[in-house]
């Protein structure tokens, strides 16, 4: 978590809905349980009812929470770039600023978006393109994970954790041929290009939303 003091002034909000939690069981718990081992600098909350929302700073941290809750797929969600309130609160639902305003506009108008995922930045131009890009690229992203199988996750999350073809084959009792089956049904590659692809175009919208402010 950043200091105090020297936070900047832009950051990207994530708002996350539940979807059709007036006839499913409420899975925030769940959700908040996942994404709370990631990297942060406002943790995520329940703010209203089935909905979080969480702060982060730094672009590279943005992937593996967007991961998560594509992965889990029970989630519609806004992601808001653009400036926060200084000082930041302790709490994310305490904390102002038209990023939060922008991710509420995300996850209201991520209903009949693909992934269910939209994001949502300032009005110059070049703050608009920077994050359609980012939105293109998480769309994309979206449809291969939603792709993965069980099988498939398995292995992703061996290699994730550092093991090699060879140890994931015999952790889970296949061949190493058949885990790199199933890395490349799995789109291991491909989720690992994405990955960096997001984190650098949340990086170049967050460079785009500091301009602005200043």
């Amino acid at each position: 978590m950043a200091a105090r003091g020297t936070d900047p002034p832009v950051g990207i909000v994530l708002t996350v809905d539940q979807r059709g939690s007036r006839t499913a069981p409420d899975a925030v718990a769940d959700l908040l349980a996942t994404l709370d081992p990631r990297p942060t600098r406002l943790a995520f909350r329940r703010t209203a009812g089935d909905e979080v929302q969480g702060l982060v700073h730094e672009a590279e941290h943005l992937p593996s929470l967007v991961e998560a809750v594509l992965r889990d797929g029970r989630w519609r969600v806004g992601i808001g770039i653009g400036a926060v309130e200084l000082p930041l609160p302790g709490d994310v639902r305490e904390a102002r600023g038209p990023a939060f305003v922008h991710a509420r506009e995300g996850v209201d108008a991520a209903r009949q978006a693909p992934g269910r995922v939209r994001v949502v930045s300032g009005a110059p131009p070049e703050e608009v393109a920077s994050a359609r890009a980012l939105e293109a690229a998480i769309w994309l992203w979206a449809a291969l994970l939603d792709r993965r199988t069980d099988r498939g996750w398995e292995v992703v999350d061996l290699l994730d954790a550092g093991h090699t073809h060879e140890q994931a084959a015999r952790h889970l009792g296949i061949s190493q041929s058949a885990v790199t089956q199933r890395a490349r049904a799995a789109g291991v590659v491909e989720g690992e290009r994405a990955r960096e692809l997001v984190a650098h175009l949340a990086g170049t919208a967050l460079a785009r939303a500091t301009e602005d402010v200043r």
